[in-house]
């Protein structure tokens, strides 16, 4: 029932909408008849010799909008005032990023940079275009919100969103890995109140990843589906469906962190079933609006969902959320200081059991709220 349609921005830059399964906007969509400039060419990425990592340097991301007034909100619907990037109303809206880290640029199929491979090794000076694709997801067209603010119906609608976008950017040439995360809060970086997130197409896999990967194939055994069912009868279980199941990790680095897994192994959203992605639409929202219920005021996140690379490891990286917050108090912050910057040596400062005990308090106390 949720139905999708593809439209184009002035500037030739795809625009999807995901209408509600109970949406009451018209199929109809506005063309967008603004006048824009061309798109900022594809950055450098460059590489560290000392990690092997790739960094892109995407300088047109120095002219992004920061913190603009409710009237002049670039994610809004437009309006005579206000030339925003969605030319009509709507439920959901996914559109090419106009400052993108990666892309627009993509290799041709056939060429050597559509194969990963081609940025393994490490030498002096080496450079790439940085293809790839990145984009906006936008929740809904409120002005103010996030995530957990959205009805059930609207937060599977972005789910399905997420699981169509991850299987069009994994069929994009030189795309190594899809990557969803939600940024919510001016203490995380957010430029923009308007309640979004955002997809990365990367054209390498991650160092987190990467990182990640290595621990799989050193693990004797099912890594992800022993370390479920040994957090599913834990002291850190947070929730618990027939699809989904959400804990505190056991070595938890930031002073709020909690991760959401599928009970059975899916490699990324596209692999998701309806039932999967109809349960997750409830439990996402309760561990949210628990999230809140910590503090008076909405609690700063970065919600990062982690997939398996496209050409690799599909059978052992399970699909996964890390939830994490800097907020260790109601006034106090967790600042990536000289260990964890420096070295990435975390310290803790908050016991994950200690953890888990508040954040259930904090969910049961958000469902009394929605009990919906």
């Amino acid at each position: 029932m949720i139905v999708k349609r593809v439209h184009a921005l002035a500037d030739g830059r795809e625009l999807i909408y995901f209408d509600d399964a109970d949406t009451t906007l018209p199929p109809e969509r506005a063309p967008d008849r603004r006048d824009l400039g061309p798109r900022p060419p594809t950055a450098e990425m460059r590489q560290d010799p000392l990690t092997g990592e790739w960094i892109s340097i995407a300088a047109a991301r120095q002219n992004r909008v920061v913190m603009p007034s409710a009237s002049l909100d670039p994610l809004a619907p437009q309006s005579p005032g206000n030339p925003s990037e969605i030319p009509s109303g709507y439920d959901v809206a996914v559109f090419e990023n106009r400052s993108p880290s990666f892309g627009p640029a993509l290799p041709a199929p056939a060429a050597p940079e559509a194969d990963p491979a081609h940025l393994r090794g490490v030498g002096l000076d080496r450079s790439y275009p940085a293809f790839g694709r990145c984009e906006v997801v936008c929740f809904s067209a409120a002005r103010e919100g996030a995530f957990g603010s959205v009805s059930r119906s609207r937060a599977r609608t972005v789910i399905e969103a997420w699981a169509d976008r991850t299987a069009a950017l994994s069929a994009l040439p030189g795309i190594a890995q899809v990557y969803i995360f939600e940024n919510r809060g001016a203490e995380i970086g957010v430029t923009l109140q308007h309640p979004h997130g955002q997809i990365y197409g990367y054209p390498y896999v991650t160092p987190r990843t990467a990182a990640l990967l290595a621990q799989l194939d050193a693990y004797h055994g099912s890594l992800f589906a022993d370390l479920l069912k040994r957090e599913q009868a834990g002291p850190r279980l947070l929730l618990s469906g027939e699809h989904w199941t959400a804990f505190v990790p056991f070595a938890a680095r930031w002073p709020v962190e909690a991760h959401l897994l599928p009970n059975a192994h899916v490699a990324d959203f596209a692999g998701t079933t309806p039932a999967q992605r109809d349960e997750l639409a409830v439990l996402y929202l309760r561990l949210l609006r628990g999230l809140d219920a910590l503090y008076d005021d909405p609690t700063p996140y970065i919600a990062a969902w982690h997939q398996a690379p496209v050409g690799s490891h599909r059978r052992s990286a399970r699909l996964h959320l890390r939830l994490m917050s800097p907020r260790r108090g109601a006034d106090k912050l967790k600042y990536q200081a000289g260990s964890e910057s420096g070295m990435g040596a975390w310290i803790g400062d908050i016991p994950p059991e200690a953890q888990a005990e508040r954040l259930r308090a904090a969910i049961a106390a958000a469902d009394k709220e929605n009990p919906a």
